[in-house]
């Protein structure tokens, strides 16, 4: 049996810290899709960690965590959370497992990614240079290094084979920076890499589904940054839906059950691209400060706005979500009024559908008022004693979407989270 945790929106809706809390119900906790990128924030005993590709149930004892294919690991950062986490009392040499078939990003990758991005200009996507986009476009080239390759005698001669090519391309580009210490870090990395558990990992996967143990698919990134159903080309360079999942560690559909999607109470986007519901004024700053939203990754401040409904319905549809979870609930404590979306103004015509190409409209969001709830709801524990205006709130959301919210995070502690029902 696989459930699983994806985000709902363009990503950092809080999903670390609900697979943490959720990760004691489940044997295995996999990474299907995305990089370094991922930020997911977790407070261990009071303190702050943030993993970027180790799963999040690794600070729990006897839960196995396991890097899926449908990655693409950087071995450096790699190593360097496996240290930070060793920190925190984890084995990642006991519960941590690498797929042979997970692709991984080189030194040229990064390289390729800061110089194509220094080449579009005013035209800048928003990568965070980590050379996800160059790894997965080797991967569909059939190019790629991968985890397995690392334990072959032969690696280096690919290795060089790989920077070779990637040179000429940084050719056209007139790229010139030295990344001879990149590379050191790299082989470094390498080293550390070979002493980890890797396995053959659709083998692995199936074979505790087969036993009965419970799975938990823990997403990157959000819905709306999917390569095929984000907004694009504003997005990131992996299936981020729950058909990711299949592909991603090499599982059935049918072992899936339920798709338990995050949404923030409102939204925030880092990067470039169309966001509706931004909120360029005094509001959108109060929403930045109180919800503290600055990328876990990149620490780049967050643009924020409304919950946009007709982006979370289309996320939940795509997804097949069967239960939502809303993150930072408590960020609106202090707000007086609250808007949500519930349609596009789309050149003029009202619409509820995402357009196929959101860059190439002017989109005017439909705003609908709602009172806040205005109290301090952090120490809430009981949905009972949630205001009657957060759950009218919550309930509108409900009907809107089509799918219920099931939890209500209100506070970044593991166990400030509301069960609804």
């Amino acid at each position: 049996m696989v459930d699983a945790i994806l985000g709902l929106q363009w990503g950092d809706e809080g999903k670390g810290k609900i697979v943490d809390f959720f990760a004691p119900q489940y044997d295995v906790i996999a990474r299907f899709q995305g990089g370094p990128n991922a930020g997911h924030t977790l407070y261990v005993d009071g303190k702050k960690i943030v993993l970027h590709q180790i799963p999040s149930g690794v600070f729990h004892a006897g839960t196995i965590n396991l890097i899926g294919n449908g990655v693409v690991l950087d071995p450096v950062t790699l190593r360097k959370e496996c240290q930070a986490v060793a920190g925190f009392g984890a084995d990642v040499k006991k519960n941590l497992f690498i797929s042979h078939r997970t692709n991984i990003i080189v030194p040229t990758h990064r390289a390729l990614d800061k110089a194509s991005e220094l080449a579009k200009g005013n035209d800048k996507i928003g990568s965070t240079l980590k050379g996800i986009g160059p790894a997965y476009m080797d991967k569909t080239g059939r190019n790629a290094l991968r985890v397995g390759d690392v334990l072959d005698k032969n690696f280096d001669t690919w290795y060089q084979q790989l920077r070779q090519k990637h040179l000429q391309l940084l050719g056209n580009y007139n790229f010139d920076e030295d990344i001879t210490q990149w590379e050191a870090e790299f082989f470094e990395a390498i080293e550390f890499l070979r002493t980890l558990n890797v396995v053959n990992g659709e083998y692995f996967i199936n074979d505790k589904i087969s036993q009965g143990k419970k799975v938990l698919a823990e997403g990157a990134q959000g819905s709306m940054l999917d390569i095929d159903f984000g907004t694009f080309p504003f997005v990131t360079s992996s299936n981020t839906t729950s058909a990711g999942i299949c592909s991603g560690l090499g599982i059935a559909p049918q072992k899936i059950r339920d798709i338990m999607g995050v949404t923030k109470a409102y939204c925030t986007r880092v990067g470039g691209g169309p966001f509706p519901t931004e909120l360029e004024d005094a509001t959108g700053e109060e929403l930045r400060k109180l919800g503290s939203e600055f990328g876990a990754t990149t620490g780049r401040p967050r643009r924020c706005g409304w919950i946009d409904l007709v982006a979370l319905k289309y996320a939940c549809m795509i997804n097949g979500v069967t239960k939502v979870i809303m993150t930072k609930a408590d960020v609106l404590d202090n707000f007086e009024n609250l808007q949500v979306c519930t349609a596009y103004n789309i050149d003029g015509a009202e619409s509820q559908e995402i357009p196929f190409q959101m860059t190439r409209h002017k989109i005017v969001p439909v705003l609908k008022e709602f009172k806040g709830w205005n109290t301090q709801t952090s120490t809430i524990k009981e949905f009972s004693a949630v205001p009657a205006s957060m759950k009218t709130y919550v309930e509108f959301i409900n009907k809107y979407i089509g799918a219920s919210v099931s939890h209500i995070s209100n506070g970044p502690g593991r166990h400030q989270l509301i069960t609804v029902a």
